[in-house]
């Protein structure tokens, strides 16, 4: 396989260090770059160049774990599943807390060369502060392993503490030995650009007894009343407009490309199935559902990743890592709101298929959900644009209403209705922009809202520029 041209010069980075005495190197690529295929390189680079022995890998997941064996005995003609006469294992994260003493010995009688994916996810510089994979990492690897190498495209933790086998600099950022980023993975077609909607209501009222308040937008309901984002994102009116405009986007791609998937990331098993019922109901369209608590999780999401399936729903299953390179659209339904959770899951439709073109994300324009999708827009500023469209109020269409579950702190329970669009709702105005206001504060509550008002979206739509021949861009 020819490599990019970020992989030839990581590879070739990590193997000066390791000549040179270094014998760990951190590689800082965004999301949907190809790490996997660079860090099976590099293994097989060492194999051949006789300085190491065996090769371990450690992921986050079964699936991924499964898509790095495949990569490493790809490239390196050699087996790697643990057994017998195999060059190396690739085992998650979870599976190391069971290892016993026995196996760890491997890493003082061989050279051994340790892969670590999504390497945010093992916390500490020392056992009092280390989370448990951190703690293993300390207690078996650091310091016996011949060479390591560790992975990530969000190089952050949310609780702040340091990532395992991390240096870091005077102003407490991340010390990488590489960074590839997502504006020379766009420049270069390495990843697709991203094109982000943000769908917002600008009438929503709150009714408690003879008591009536007033928001212009989820912004200024999730701060100022006892609303949760659960109970937003759990509404059938919100959930049926963001499938329907994330249908639409999906059925146009489909088109061009016949394979097009869309993933649509829920808050809970309870919660995917609703979208799964939904998605048939209103648009006649069929999803598969893979979550946590399904036996063949991973089967499913191997046979929508072979199939031509327009839609699989995900509860904690596809997010990082898991490569299906023919998603072209996510609808971001979680409750998780990190800024890690966001960047991994815009990740999961930044790979590049044999067909270009952009990818695109739909989401309620939740505050920090706004926040995160400008900082990815601060990083490719050259072709950054923000949009906003507020699109007209339907009066032909009766409101979907769906009853909220039982909040604690309130005497009265109503409900969430959102005003459905018109079936022809036209698309945001590309050439006559409009600024965006944002805010940047959230605070999350309980309660029980009504909520009249109609959708609007705010785009964001990070695209390259294309310079022709006169110099002018599109």
């Amino acid at each position: 396989m020819k490599l990019r041209h970020w992989q030839s010069g990581c590879v070739e980075q990590a193997l000066v260090k390791f000549r040179n005495e270094g014998n760990h190197f951190l590689c800082l690529a965004t999301p949907g770059a190809g790490k996997t295929v660079m860090a099976a390189t590099l293994a097989k680079r060492l194999l051949q160049l006789g300085m190491i022995d065996l090769v371990l890998c450690f992921s986050p997941s079964i699936i991924v774990s499964s898509d790095f064996q495949q990569a490493l005995e790809a490239s390196t003609n050699q087996r790697m599943d643990g057994r017998l006469g195999s060059k190396g294992q690739s085992l998650t994260y979870q599976s190391m807390l069971n290892l016993q003493d026995a196996f760890w010995t491997l890493l003082q009688t061989h050279r051994v060369l340790v892969i670590f994916d999504e390497i945010h996810h093992c916390a500490g510089d020392n056992l009092e502060n280390a989370n448990a994979w951190g703690q293993t990492i300390i207690q078996h690897i650091q310091g016996h392993a011949a060479y390591t190498i560790a992975l990530t495209g969000t190089p952050w933790r949310s609780d702040r503490i340091p990532i395992a086998l991390s240096n870091y600099c005077k102003n407490n950022k991340i010390r990488c030995d590489f960074v590839y980023g997502m504006a020379q993975a766009i420049q270069e077609n390495v990843c697709r650009a991203p094109s982000i909607t943000l769908v917002d209501n600008d009438r929503i009222v709150v009714k408690r007894g003879d008591k009536t308040d007033k928001y212009s937008s989820f912004a200024g309901l999730l701060k100022l009343s006892d609303c949760s984002y659960q109970q937003l994102i759990d509404n059938d009116a919100l959930i049926v407009y963001l499938l329907k405009q994330s249908a639409k986007k999906l059925m146009q791609l489909r088109k061009q490309q016949l394979n097009a998937g869309g993933l649509i990331v829920a808050a809970s098993v309870d919660h995917a199935y609703k979208i799964a019922t939904l998605l048939e109901r209103h648009l006649g369209q069929r999803a598969c559902v893979a979550t946590y608590m399904d036996e063949d999780a991973h089967g499913i999401i191997n046979t929508f990743r072979n199939s031509t399936q327009p839609w699989i729903i995900s509860v904690g299953m596809v997010s990082e890592g898991t490569n299906i390179p023919r998603l072209r659209v996510c609808c971001h339904l979680t409750r998780v709101k990190t800024e890690l959770h966001f960047r991994q899951v815009l990740g999961r439709v930044l790979r590049m298929g044999d067909i270009p073109g952009e990818s695109y994300l739909y989401l309620p324009a939740e505050p920090n959900l706004v926040e995160y999708a400008n900082r990815v827009a601060e990083e490719i500023p050259e072709s950054a644009t923000i949009r906003r469209d507020t699109l007209p109020n339907s009066d032909d269409e009766k409101p979907l209403a769906t009853k909220l579950q039982e909040p604690l702190q309130t005497e009265e329970i109503t409900e969430i209705i959102f005003e459905n669009m018109p079936v022809g709702e036209s698309q945001p105005d590309a050439d006559n922009p409009q600024p965006i206001q944002i805010s940047m504060l959230a605070q999350s509550y309980d309660t029980t809202i009504n909520v009249f008002g109609r959708f609007r979206q705010e785009l964001l739509q990070l695209h390259r520029l294309y310079a022709s021949e006169s110099g002018s861009s599109l």
